[in-house]
């Protein structure tokens, strides 16, 4: 080997060693990230979780004067409007990747898709104020009447649907929250449908499949993993947004009824109406416990994720 081969061979050796070594330090360094945000949420919560225990997860009590505070009711908010939202975002994104990967003329696939995207640019703020002042009226006029006197007429489920028609409240949260994450969802749906290999689908058709079908029987079990990966992504956005929960969702600490026309409140909500007036000790340390239980939810969310795809690749594993 030559001296100018010999030193090239080093360089490269040791370009893969610094290469390697960043790649480590950097997961290295979100591990510790992470650790520190748990034990930093956990150090500014301790008093709250000293003084309510565990009681603090199943009270609806949130009266700062008293000092009294419970998490039930930001907890039920938070869970509620999330699964609004994926109930919605999750049939609408996969009819939109559907129609773009399948169905959409050549000529209208990129507009539309890039138009989609573009939603999710638009500030959150700006989603909230539209909920607040366009939305939530014609949702009162129009929208929650009829729901009244349609489902709401539906015996046990009618309870959900039951309530004065005043625009704001888990509902209309959740609505706006699906119309923020549809986006997001639908755009992993189209990129992960593309990538399935075209001699599947066309098989499947030349089998005389249908296209719901080739789309419910081949693509879908081809890119699950994608797709969940997706709706998790749109779920993690559910539960952490603020601003437009908070206009649309009234901010009250009261649970008079299952009635998804009531307002409401939100972890999210909560935190960004009384943290920068909080008095020092325990009302800020319940606030920080209320993030505390944010994260355990979100954590909670990718573990159930990451146990779905494992039943499903051992489900496959049986079928073979």
């Amino acid at each position: 080997m030559s001296t100018k081969e010999f030193k090239t061979s080093a360089w490269k050796k040791l370009g893969d060693r610094v290469f390697g070594l960043a790649a480590r330090s950097f997961a290295i360094l979100t591990l510790i990230l992470l650790v520190g945000i748990i034990l930093s949420l956990i150090y500014e919560s301790w008093p709250s979780i000293r003084e309510f225990g565990i009681g603090f997860v199943f009270s609806t009590d949130w009266d700062p004067p008293m000092e009294k505070f419970g998490a039930l009711i930001p907890v039920y908010g938070t869970l509620v409007t999330s699964a609004i939202a994926l109930l919605i975002a999750v049939p609408v994104s996969f009819g939109i990747a559907l129609f773009l990967t399948e169905l959409s003329p050549l000529w209208l696939r990129r507009p539309l898709g890039t138009a989609i995207e573009l939603l999710a640019a638009i500030p959150s703020i700006v989603y909230g104020m539209w909920g607040l002042l366009v939305f939530a009226p014609i949702f009162a006029k129009y929208v929650q009447p009829f729901l009244s006197a349609t489902l709401g007429e539906i015996p046990v489920i009618g309870a959900l649907f039951s309530g004065p028609p005043i625009g704001i409240g888990l509902l209309s949260a959740g609505i706006i929250l699906a119309i923020m994450i549809i986006p997001y969802i639908a755009s992993v749906m189209r990129d992960v449908f593309d990538v399935t290999p075209p001699m599947l689908k066309e098989s499947a058709y030349g089998l005389g499949c249908t296209t719901w079908e080739v789309m419910w029987g081949v693509v879908l079990p081809y890119t699950k993993t994608g797709v969940i990966g997706g709706v998790m992504l749109g779920l993690g956005r559910a539960l952490g947004e603020t601003m437009a929960v908070t206009f649309v969702i009234g901010n009250t600490n009261f649970l008079n009824s299952p009635s998804l026309f009531d307002p409401g409140n939100s972890i999210t909500s909560a935190l960004a109406n009384e943290f920068a007036e909080a008095d020092p000790g325990l009302h800020t340390a319940a606030l920080m416990e209320l993030g505390l239980i944010l994260f355990v939810i979100t954590m909670i969310v990718l573990v159930i994720s990451k146990l779905l795809l494992l039943r499903l690749a051992k489900g496959e594993g049986a079928k073979s």
